[in-house]
């Protein structure tokens, strides 16, 4: 069974290791923006006390960003779950939506949240571009070969 915490102090270091790994981490590019996931509040996924899962978000005023999200096991609700617990953290700071970036590669992330009731909201055209400026380590290719050009924006409005 999934079990979802908040990220502490004792609960960080897999999770700040995961984003590493899998972001080249700790920075997080977004809009233009450099976010210093190391230090954003989120959940760990735990699945009998292994970690199955991470997301780190950022309150802004009245909005939430879904910063990471990471499940390293699919189609068991683990994303799922994760996300309902930042949307209850939105929700419980009064937040109008909940939004999120992705890249025009991550095309399995892009039917994830879909399904899960997200709507796109923008394409930023060539977002990329700049996004490497902030931080070089971002490749040139994705997912499935395809060219990492644009950030995808989706959200729930609350």
């Amino acid at each position: 069974m999934i079990r979802i915490e908040k990220l502490t102090p004792e609960n960080r270091k897999p999770v700040d290791d995961l984003i590493k790994e899998e972001w080249s981490g700790p920075m997080s590019v977004s809009r233009g923006r450099v976010l210093d996931t190391s230090v954003l509040p989120g959940f760990i996924a735990l699945d009998d006390g292994k970690m199955c899962g991470a997301a780190t978000y950022k309150i802004d005023g009245d909005e939430c960003e879904l910063v990471t999200l990471n499940s390293l096991q699919e189609r068991r609700g683990i994303g799922s779950a994760l996300i309902n617990a930042v949307l209850d953290v939105a929700r419980e700071n009064k937040c109008r939506r909940l939004w999120l970036i992705t890249t025009n590669d991550n095309t399995h992330a892009i039917r994830f949240y879909q399904r899960f009731g997200f709507s796109l909201r923008a394409v930023h055209i060539n977002a990329m571009e700049e996004a490497r400026k902030l931080k070089p380590s971002i490749p040139l290719v994705g997912n499935d070969d395809i060219p990492i050009l644009h950030e995808f924006e989706f959200e729930i409005i609350l």
